[in-house]
């Protein structure tokens, strides 16, 4: 209550919850309006494709062939391929990194370009994966048909990305990961009410009292599995190490230096939700390419590659003697994708360099060490071994549903739910700290002022 006050009281705070909150609403409503020319059938989203997490990650919008349909995928997949570029493979993208707010304005412009390229494969990719699924027909099959529902869904993804860009300036949290949260939440009650309608509907109206405790025991593991997702997404973001600082000051009066001791925080998971993002979005890619280049009838080579990529599907495999056996492809590839994720924006985010050249300058140090390369190296060190920690954590939240569902403890459905949920809570959790930040700001503004 004392922080719903105080936001309350805040301007800036409250008009910037109301901004985003309008935000959401435009989003909403372009979900809701179908792209025109094309007649939908749900028959295209069985549980547990790569259809479906698209569905999901953009919280009902391509079920509806909405002008939202391709959600920000595209633009995660290219920020992906950029960022990897940055990294000393294209020498141009590399120097543009290091020239400030200039080159980080003409990075962003080439991702953009590199959107409306990829943006309009992957809306010809889903188009044909739908018609092959018997989910999509275009009233017009002419090429210029085609070529029209691909510009209504590339206008729908850059519209996406500039009410990102707004939410990032003028509204609460990081655009991008706040349009996906958006999307994720506007679709839990449809997926809390199908869990209890799979569970207790059919089983209540029989009256026979096994039959629905067997239903409310598994809709209690639905409810659990989703609990300790929560509780364990929130403990790996708030989780950190403190590394002990000491700050040099000498005064003009007194020839002595004194030092006053502090901590340099370093997250367990300093890259958050984005590893998740990023794994989802990636795994995307291969499955609607091969899904769009096999037809309407697949051979058994393309069911496999779409099997190896969907984290949700066992992948049968020769065995000796002519016996089969089954391998979780997808979980392992969506599994190693989150912990390269998690070391790659791990080191983005906290630059060791970067940190140590900040101390030296400011005559700030690690109690211990000496300025300069030898506080790099341990920097760089620590953040390795916590990040590493961090990864591993994050892997076994994401793997804890998909594991559930390829056991058939619980449907297909919990997975992509699971993977939503880790979305939302992260997103929630920086959502809490970013305003805090913004209230704390406020009351030193205050104090300062008296």
């Amino acid at each position: 209550m004392k922080k719903l006050s105080a936001i309350l009281h805040s301007k800036d705070v409250l008009n910037r919850i109301l901004f985003t909150l309008a935000i959401f609403l435009i989003f909403r409503i372009g979900s809701a309006i179908t792209v025109p020319g094309v007649q939908v059938s749900e028959s295209a989203f069985s549980s547990g494709d790569i259809l479906s997490l698209m569905n999901l990650m953009g919280g009902g919008a391509l079920q509806s062939f909405s002008l939202f349909a391709l959600g920000i995928s595209p633009y995660i997949t290219s920020q992906i391929i950029i960022q990897l570029l940055q990294t000393d493979v294209l020498p141009t993208l590399t120097e543009l990194s290091k020239e400030g707010e200039s080159g980080r304005k003409r990075i962003e412009m080439t991702t953009r370009y590199l959107t409306i390229l990829l943006g309009a494969v992957q809306a010809y990719g889903v188009i044909v994966t739908m018609q092959n699924s018997q989910g999509l027909t275009l009233l017009d099959e002419s090429a210029w048909g085609y070529i029209k529902i691909i510009i209504y869904l590339l206008a729908g993804t850059m519209l996406l990305m500039w009410l990102g860009d707004q939410i990032t300036d003028k509204g609460i949290g990081n655009g991008i990961s706040m349009i996906i949260f958006a999307g994720i939440v506007s679709g839990l009650p449809r997926q809390i009410i199908g869990a209890f309608q799979l569970y207790l509907g059919e089983k209540i109206l029989t009256d026979d009292a096994s039959l629905i405790l067997e239903g409310t025991v598994q809709l209690a593991v639905y409810v659990l599995a989703y609990f300790l997702i929560i509780v364990l997404v929130t403990f790996v973001e708030k989780s950190q190490r403190k590394l002990p600082v000491s700050h040099s000051a000498s005064s003009a009066s007194l020839s002595s230096t004194t030092a006053q001791s502090n901590f340099l925080p370093l997250k367990i998971n300093s890259s958050s939700v984005i590893p998740v993002i990023f794994a989802s979005s990636l795994l995307m890619a291969p499955s609607i390419l091969v899904s769009f280049i096999a037809g309407s009838n697949p051979p058994h080579w393309a069911e496999t590659m779409i099997n190896v990529f969907n984290y949700q599907a066992l992948t049968e495999m020769p065995g000796y003697g002519g016996s089969v056996w089954y391998m979780p492809w997808g979980l392992i590839i969506y599994l190693l994708l989150i912990i390269f994720f998690s070391f790659f924006y791990a080191n983005l985010q906290v630059n060791p360099e970067k940190i140590a050249t900040n101390f030296q300058e400011s005559g700030t140090y690690i109690t211990g060490l000496r300025p300069g390369m030898e506080t790099q190296k341990y920097i760089s060190k620590v953040l390795n071994r916590i990040t590493f920690l961090g990864a591993m954590a994050l892997s076994a939240i994401a793997a804890l549903p998909v594991v559930l569902s390829l056991t058939k403890v619980v449907p297909q459905s919990l997975a992509l739910g699971g993977t939503g949920m880790i979305i939302v809570v992260g997103v929630a959790i920086e959502i809490n700290s970013q305003i805090e930040g913004l209230l704390a700001g406020k009351d030193y503004e205050k104090g300062g002022n008296r």
